[in-house]
């Protein structure tokens, strides 16, 4: 999701991953804060050991696209070669910031251009097809930002290609699937620390139009692309898709159906038919139901998820998860050994995990923006065309080009890739949202058959 905008709405996708300080309210009732191995280097270590490099463009500049942008300018192992993007002003804000990158309007650009190997994708969602098919036609490492599409065919248009892509890296813009902080909480879900899950809910609350204004009629239309539900997936796709994966992946199960309840409630003198109030009940196998909600008029408590099970809840808020465990849960061994503090009426088992982590030296502050769930991703993906292109490139000096589909095996087996959200996660991710959207729009319940999921 991206939008291209004059003013800046005063929304920033960072708001989906924070709310207000918690941490004290948190520990008050009887949270334990679960902290996860990172191994991350200090910022010039890492910049000393980059190694190899790749040129990266990115298309796209709206507010979530210059996000992209001063994160991506942070990966050691990305060298920014191109900025792109269709409204010259977009352009002129990055061009002062980043000067030495070459900008241009046109995205075709740069995917003719074959000294520039990946590509990052941040456009608005409707606009996603034909980029990504075209850049993996010229054998680019594409990065496209999620959902993956507005419709159903745009999305798997897009997974089937990426798919057919052997040789290139496809990454959808799920962060969390690369975030060291959710791997950690993932295994100790499925260790069993919280027993038979039996409910997830996961909230979104900002009190912001999402309407951006310009002096020019068809540009204000055009910039307030996520207001026309022929073209936007709304609320429930535009934010709440990362929320809804999340809780998807922690499960391990799809939703077989969704329920959906919009209202048009605060910002209804615009001409938008957007709901900017919106509430989503998954139906997930076994009877667990994820509850989902989001709303544009009201800004208390923020955005956090929550996973209930019969021995413990763990809450997702601030970057942060937090376990609060019921009196009748039972010991699985590592409590012994783990700190231990009292919090109110409680004690809160404190499960540090990142003790070896190399502390900053006294007086340097560590840089906020590399240690993102976005950070991660974009150096997941920038790594991980760094190695199959390495690889690509070694196999083909050693055999020559005479055997492609040896090529595409040889890839597949010698490269190790780092955790990612690939095109069946994106793709299913869509498809999830899509749904949604759908049963928020018509008000009723809507089946999603597995065969949905599947890439043929």
């Amino acid at each position: 999701m991206n939008e291209n905008e004059t003013n800046a709405p005063d929304f920033n996708r960072r708001d989906f991953l924070k709310g207000g300080s918690v941490a004290t309210l948190m520990t008050m009732l009887g949270g334990v804060e679960l902290l996860a191995q990172t191994n991350a280097e200090p910022a010039a270590a890492q910049s000393a050991a980059a190694g190899p490099k790749v040129k990266v463009a990115l298309v796209g500049l709206g507010l979530w696209g210059r996000e992209i942008l001063n994160t991506l300018a942070r990966v050691p192992q990305a060298e920014l070669a191109a900025i792109c993007d269709t409204y010259p002003a977009a352009i002129k804000r990055c061009a002062r910031d980043f000067p030495n990158v070459p900008s241009m309007g046109d995205g075709q650009t740069i995917l003719a251009n074959q000294d520039i190997p990946a590509v990052v994708i941040a456009t608005p969602t409707h606009r996603h097809k034909d980029l990504v098919l075209a850049a993996l036609k010229a054998g680019k490492h594409v990065y496209c930002e999620a959902p993956l599409a507005h419709t159903m065919e745009d999305a798997r248009a897009i997974a089937l290609a990426a798919k057919a892509a052997r040789q290139s890296v496809f990454q959808a813009g799920l962060q969390a699937r690369s975030d060291p902080q959710q791997y950690f909480v993932l295994k100790f879900i499925r260790a069993g620390n919280v027993g038979q899950a039996v409910l997830a809910r996961a909230q979104w609350h900002k009190k912001t139009s999402w309407h951006v204004q310009s002096a020019n009629a068809e540009r204000e239309k055009e910039l307030n692309w996520r207001l026309d539900k022929s073209i936007s997936l709304g609320l429930v796709g535009e934010v709440g898709c990362h929320a809804i994966d999340q809780t998807a992946w922690f499960l391990n199960a799809k939703p077989r159906a969704v329920s959906g309840f919009g209202s048009l409630l605060v910002w209804s003198d615009d001409g938008r038919d957007v709901p900017d109030t919106v509430q989503a009940a998954f139906e997930f196998p076994g009877g667990v139901r994820l509850i989902y909600d989001a709303t544009l008029g009201n800004s208390f408590d923020g955005a956090y998820e929550m996973l209930y099970g019969a021995n413990a809840a763990v809450m997702f808020r601030e970057g942060k998860a937090w376990m609060f465990k019921e009196v009748d849960s039972p010991l699985f061994g590592w409590e012994v050994y783990a700190g231990k503090d009292q919090f109110y009426k409680e004690t809160g088992i404190t499960l540090v995990v990142d003790a070896s982590k190399p502390k900053p030296p006294a007086g340097q502050v560590e840089d906020p923006i590399t240690s993102t769930p976005l950070f991660f991703a974009l150096q997941n993906f920038v790594r991980n065309a760094i190695d199959v292109s390495q690889a690509k490139k070694s196999y083909l000096e050693a055999y020559g080009d005479a055997d492609p589909e040896g090529l595409n095996e040889h890839l597949a087996k010698e490269v190790q890739r780092r955790p990612a959200a690939g095109y069946l996660e994106g793709f299913q991710a869509a498809v999830t949202v899509i749904k949604a959207n759908e049963a928020i729009l018509s008000g009723q319940r809507v089946l999603i058959q597995p065969e949905l999921y599947e890439l043929s």
